[in-house]
């Protein structure tokens, strides 16, 4: 069956190129964007309601709502915990800002290495350290970065070109769209091989193995 192809929207990346200037009077290079589904003539779906990351305990803050989200990894091994969150470390998280600055380590006098420059985008929280997280993202690129600009949302990108959005968590399921790569994606729940993501107004399954933001072995409810 024929699914609705969603394009893209070409990104723009800012590199500077240094000579005889000194590496540390160089511009902080902009995370390349990621690729975006072009809107469809379909209603979008409602956006989820926005999960900040957690402050450090000693913070006088109110606890986040990442700390009461269910969908939790099932692995086999127990992960570590976050210093300042009691968080899984690793874990995913998406990008809360249309910007963000992305630091050498967790202070603002550290040096800006890059500048994530794509809302939603998908990172993976290796380290806490008081209010900063170290990220990474899909290229391993990454530094740290203050919890209040990343989300307990989370999102995904879609690895593989042309991907197959079908209506059920099957292969012979009917294809409701197909997802060029570089698609950032809500995701929704997941089994063991697939999950249900939501791009560009339409929701489907597709194969867990085809996603980057997402553990091989994460259940979701």
């Amino acid at each position: 069956m024929l699914g609705i192809r969603l394009g893209v929207v070409s990104a723009m990346v800012f590199v500077v190129v240094a000579s005889a200037v000194d590496a540390e009077m160089l511009r902080p290079q902009a995370r390349p964007d990621i690729v975006e589904a072009r809107a469809v003539a379909v209603p979008d779906l409602p956006p989820a309601a926005d999960l900040p990351e957690t402050a450090p305990a000693s913070a006088s803050v109110p606890q986040s709502s990442e700390e009461q989200i269910t969908h939790t990894p099932v692995s086999l091994t127990p992960p570590e915990i976050g210093p300042e969150t009691n968080l899984p470390l690793p874990r995913y998280v998406s990008l809360k800002a249309d910007e963000a600055n992305v630091r050498r380590g967790p202070s603002l006098s550290h040096r800006i290495d890059w500048v994530f420059v794509r809302r939603g985008m998908p990172l993976q929280v290796t380290a806490e350290y008081g209010h900063w997280r170290r990220v990474v993202d899909r290229d391993g690129i990454g530094g740290w970065v203050h919890y209040a600009l990343i989300s307990g949302n989370r999102s995904v990108i879609v690895d593989e070109h042309m991907l197959e959005l079908h209506r059920r968590p099957d292969p012979e399921a009917p294809v409701a769209a197909q997802l060029e790569a570089g698609v950032i994606a809500r995701l929704d729940e997941c089994e063991i091989n697939w999950c249900r993501i939501a791009a560009g107004g339409y929701r489907g399954w597709v194969l867990k193995t085809a996603l980057w933001g997402v553990d091989a072995d994460e259940i979701r409810d």
